[in-house]
């Protein structure tokens, strides 16, 4: 297993209130300040502005040129942070529709050329991303809480992972025994949620279709 010792931080309930509200907004870049509008959905719980903000400077800033993955794209916070703080593409994967068209509608307001929403099961886009050989500098992972996503993708992950690639990740409790590959750069906590920044450090591995028959 893989050393977890890193730095971690508090932040203060404002940052969790956040995100409790219908809006969050995006925090700088080129589309700095633009609101961006949360349905009220089960399991939709937009990464607040505050725990965002600490998330890019743990990135420093700029993402010129990374290949971006969001698993869980939700209200689309996190990509569209991305793609306005200069990352090459990114890609946003959520299951729900309704989500997807708001996401949709915003990248064509903004004309966000580099985003690309993917209507689909993020098990399946890895599989996907897999066999196409697509590789991301930095992926997102922002799961529903209480549903063992984390232990079914873990598996999956580095097989679409780029050489010294960073992995986002939100959890309902500290990461702790991660798979080998992964260590922990930087962990914080706004109120209920423990949000890390690892690293990844490990060959590619050939991952089999998590997909089985019975899900088909």
């Amino acid at each position: 297993m893989a050393p977890t010792h890193a730095r971690r931080e508090s932040i203060p309930g404002a940052a969790v209130r956040a995100a409790r509200s219908n809006r969050v907004r995006i925090i700088g870049g080129q589309w700095k300040r633009t609101p961006i509008e949360v349905m009220e959905a089960p399991g939709l719980r937009p990464t607040p502005d505050r725990v965002r903000e600490t998330l890019f400077n743990w990135l420093g800033q700029g993402l010129d040129g990374m290949l971006c993955l969001d698993l869980f794209a939700g209200s689309g916070a996190l990509g569209l942070e991305a793609a306005s703080r200069g990352a090459k593409q990114v890609t946003l994967v959520e299951w729900r529709g309704d989500p997807c068209t708001r996401i949709r509608r915003l990248c064509e307001r903004l004309g966000a050329q580099s985003v690309e929403v993917l209507e689909m099961d993020a098990r399946r886009a890895l599989a996907q991303f897999a066999r196409d050989s697509r590789r991301f500098d930095l992926v997102f992972l922002d799961p529903p809480f209480g549903e063992r996503w984390l232990e079914r993708l873990w598996p999956l992950l580095p097989a679409v992972l780029a050489p010294a690639a960073r992995v986002y990740v939100e959890a309902e409790a500290t990461l702790t025994d991660l798979p080998a590959g992964f260590s922990i750069d930087r962990s914080a906590r706004a109120g209920q949620v423990h949000y890390h920044l690892l690293s990844w450090s490990g060959r590619e591995a050939a991952s089999p279709d998590p997909i089985t028959q019975e899900e088909r």
